[in-house]
């Protein structure tokens, strides 16, 4: 098998309608996750994908399952009949504003396992893509992560490792030294700003010197995400700035995301820099059009149309 694996938390979803949840009457359900949204993201865009992981023996898990299969992933998942899956409720207070509850500790998500990731699916990758957030989610989740590493380079897999810091998973501890860990094996990084001064400890605002700072922790390439001020990125040793796509933003959950796999997808097609920083930053344009962590990731199709200057609607 080849294409993307990666491994991580898929967690149940619930998103309230907008204004306080404590009087909300109404609300949906979905599933979400980093990971798995990027394999989405891959897999909407023409590559294959795996995802790896653990739910638990219950209908949000479920539900985890069959959305993920009915996306076209390749899933692996471990059925945990002592955990649940891990939930997520999402609270928009205000048009702008708004909040993300976690419920995670102790899920099955957080019990992934070095033995839940066969080392030969990982060996056959064409990408290895990691994230910050599980590798903080437990002591087993971090092991099942350094476990995937080590097959990938063993393999010459590259890996691709978006920091993606969340601080709830982290709580006291200090995720820079295993940032810095994965940053050094990986054959491309992404990060914000903030996540680059997480990773290299250094309390720097310019873009330019934390991309330079990122780059001397990895022998790969480096991609820094700006958001509304597009990347900068560091790939081959050339320096690359990529403007951001203009759009109505709706929802940028699930942008970053969006991002990564644009540029992973034409990564594994073997695409130059240029095009693959160009297909992210518009497929990362495109999910902040619609709201929801994965729903809206685009077509190869769509990224032609959607932000196009013509006519937007397919007959």
């Amino acid at each position: 098998m080849t294409g993307l694996v990666t491994l991580g938390e898929t967690l149940g979803l619930v998103t309230a309608a907008p204004g306080p949840l404590a009087q909300a009457a109404n609300a949906s359900l979905g599933v979400g996750g980093a990971e798995s949204n990027v394999a989405i993201g891959v897999r909407r865009l023409g590559g294959e994908a795996t995802w790896v992981g653990r739910l638990g023996a219950d209908s949000f898990g479920a539900r985890v399952r069959r959305e993920l299969l009915a996306e076209g992933l390749h899933v692996l998942a471990v059925t945990d009949p002592h955990a649940p899956t891990a939930l997520m409720v999402k609270e928009r207070r205000t048009a702008e504003a708004g909040r993300v509850w976690y419920y995670r500790a102790g899920s099955a998500g957080s019990r992934l396992a070095p033995q839940d990731v066969p080392a030969e699916l990982v060996r056959g990758a064409d990408v290895l893509h990691l994230t910050g957030i599980t590798a903080g989610l437990s002591a087993s989740a971090l092991a099942t992560v350094r476990h995937a590493l080590a097959a990938a380079v063993e393999a010459g897999v590259p890996v691709s490792f978006d920091v993606n810091h969340r601080a709830a998973v982290w709580s006291a501890a200090d995720p820079g030294p295993v940032y810095a860990e994965l940053a050094a094996a990986s054959a491309v990084v992404f990060a914000g700003p903030e996540e680059a001064r997480l990773l290299t400890g250094a309390p720097v605002e310019d873009p330019h010197r934390l991309l330079d700072l990122v780059a001397e922790q990895t022998g790969g390439d480096v991609v820094l995400k700006l958001g509304a001020d597009g990347c900068l990125a560091r790939v081959d040793d050339e320096l690359i700035e990529v403007a951001a796509v203009p759009v109505p933003v709706v929802d940028t959950v699930g942008a970053g995301d969006a991002f990564v796999a644009g540029y992973l997808a034409d990564l594994m097609l073997g695409r130059p820099a240029r095009e693959r920083l160009a297909t992210a930053a518009r497929a990362g344009a495109v999910a902040c059009t619609s709201s929801g962590d994965w729903e809206g990731l685009p077509t190869r199709v769509e990224l032609a149309t959607l932000l196009s200057d013509g006519e937007r609607i397919l007959r």
